[in-house]
């Protein structure tokens, strides 16, 4: 019914933009209109209290239950665990925007700051770790906690609605109740998906385009998205211990050599001075820009910038969370929120001071027009940076490949994670449910780019994580009543067999 239910719905989406794109534009701005007016304070409340809610269960007595048998380790490495996390959780983003957002906040910040001077300069750094750092991952932690307590600990399937037990009961959550929380979770996850594949083929095509004479146009993102579904649905079928594993060791192994050439071969200095002020400035401003809005000023920067960023975790939630969830089985809760929290920041942190203050120091001292050819054709926003730098060419294509890998792993470990949310919770979905969910999110992917492009993308996450970031609250408040009985109760509440959730 689950199943049923989500492909009607998406397939209706699906029709109604290959039909009317405009219709579908029209309708989808006026949605985002009305939730970033209307609620823009919700998902800057709610965001800000994940990160103190996940930091809470760390340091508390919860600290030390173990998301599994009292005496079970870990299932991965800590190596292949980061790097699967990582891979699902940022991936083609992170490369996407990693020159492109401090370069775009330099020439237009926010409000109360000039632009294009060396106070943009710090604020554009400092808001890439804001919006790439702790909140993103405290909200992904929020869900893949939940998920790894009780399918590893309690003995649950692995679906989202089971974590609610402690709140509705069994017979709600198997009734209605539970399959309206799962739809929910699937239409969140698809379109947080869609809108990374959508930004995946932009920047693929633009960097072809810096490196071959094929154009920058709608036709060959298209093709672009066809040709990596086929790809990615191939290792979605493989399975997770060899395809996505395998993909998410090569994609940190590549990550790592685009970062370090880049560093050795740009303002190595400069970066790490920029990388020790900028941190201070976001640990020191952290309260402030958590909660920041501009009631009298008006202005739509927070809308396109924060309140996107914050909606698009929320929608990348339940398949970030349910992946991480599902790699995580044998680790403490002290040990699975530093990491997914800590590790993963560290990492947005590096990546943007070496590629977006390597792009700013460019900017700024050497006067060559990346804030232009951003404010022209933001996909461009990386290699344009790359081709200043000795062996440009070799990194903008190393940076492709990049892009190029970090789609495969975020759509097939998706189409992996929406396979689990419709069948039942299977750990291992069939494939026949995989290949269909591959098949729709590339489909939404590009009706999305035809009816709006990257404003397209953008809005369909802000409108979708809405109803989700509900569902979010709720399991905060189910996951603590479950924590306190099993320490109430350990032996009632604990199933005697871990082995169930296998």
């Amino acid at each position: 019914m689950v199943f049923l239910i989500s492909v009607l719905i998406v397939l209706a989406f699906v029709a109604w933009g290959a039909v009317s794109p405009q219709g579908l534009a029209a309708m989808a701005n006026h949605l985002l209109a009305f939730t970033t007016d209307k609620f823009g304070w919700f998902y800057l409340l709610v965001t800000f209290a994940f990160l103190v809610f996940i930091l809470y269960l760390a340091f508390s007595k919860y600290g030390r239950i173990r998301l599994g048998g009292d005496e079970e380790k870990p299932e991965y490495s800590n190596i292949s665990w980061f790097a699967m996390l990582f891979s699902a959780g940022m991936g083609i983003g992170l490369v996407f925007w990693g020159v492109a957002e401090p370069i775009e906040h330099y020439a237009n910040p926010p409000q109360g700051t000039e632009p294009y001077t060396p106070d943009s300069a710090k604020t554009a750094l400092r808001y890439s770790f804001f919006h790439w750092g702790l909140h993103p991952w405290a909200i992904y932690s929020v869900i893949g906690l939940a998920l790894a307590y009780f399918q590893f600990r309690m003995g649950r399937t692995g679906l989202i609605s089971q974590t609610f037990v402690p709140l509705l009961g069994e017979r709600r959550v198997a009734g209605p109740a539970g399959k309206i929380i799962d739809v929910l979770a699937i239409i969140a996850t698809v379109f947080g998906v869609a809108t990374s594949l959508g930004l995946g083929a932009l920047q693929i095509n633009g960097g072809l385009s810096r490196l071959t004479p094929l154009p920058n146009q709608a036709w060959v993102q298209i093709t672009i998205i066809a040709a990596v579904t086929c790809l990615y649905l191939f290792s979605a079928m493989t399975g997770l211990e060899r395809g996505i594993k395998l993909l998410s060791n090569a994609n940190l192994a590549v990550a790592a050599l685009i970062l370090l050439l880049t560093l050795l071969l740009g303002p190595a200095f400069f970066i790490f001075d920029l990388l020790t002020t900028t941190l201070g400035g976001y640990l020191q401003n952290l309260v402030q820009m958590s909660l920041r809005l501009t009631p009298f000023e008006g202005g739509a920067w927070i809308r396109s910038w924060t309140l996107f960023y914050w909606a698009w975790w929320i929608a990348w939630a339940p398949f970030v969370g349910m992946f991480i969830a599902r790699v995580s089985r044998g680790r403490t809760i002290r040990e699975f929120v530093l990491g997914v929290l800590l590790i993963p920041s560290l990492f947005s942190f590096l990546w943007f001071s070496v590629f977006g203050g390597t792009a700013l120091h460019m900017e700024i001292f050497g006067n060559l027009g990346i804030a232009e050819a951003v404010k022209r054709d933001m996909t461009s926003a990386l290699f344009v940076t790359l081709e200043h730098l000795p062996m440009g060419v070799i990194l903008a294509a190393l940076a492709t490949v990049l892009i190029l890998t970090f789609f495969i792993t975020s759509a097939d470990s998706a189409t992996f994670v929406l396979g689990m949310l419709s069948s039942g919770g299977r750990l291992n979905p069939p494939g026949g449910v995989k290949l269909v969910w591959g098949l729709l999110q590339s489909s939404i992917a590009v009706v999305l780019l035809l009816s709006g492009g990257l404003q397209g993308l953008q809005t369909a996450s802000i409108v979708s994580a809405l109803p989700f970031a509900l569902v979010m609250v709720a399991i905060c408040f189910s996951l603590v009543r479950a924590l306190r009985r099993e320490q109430l109760h350990p032996k009632r509440e604990k199933r005697a067999k871990f082995g169930d959730a296998r």
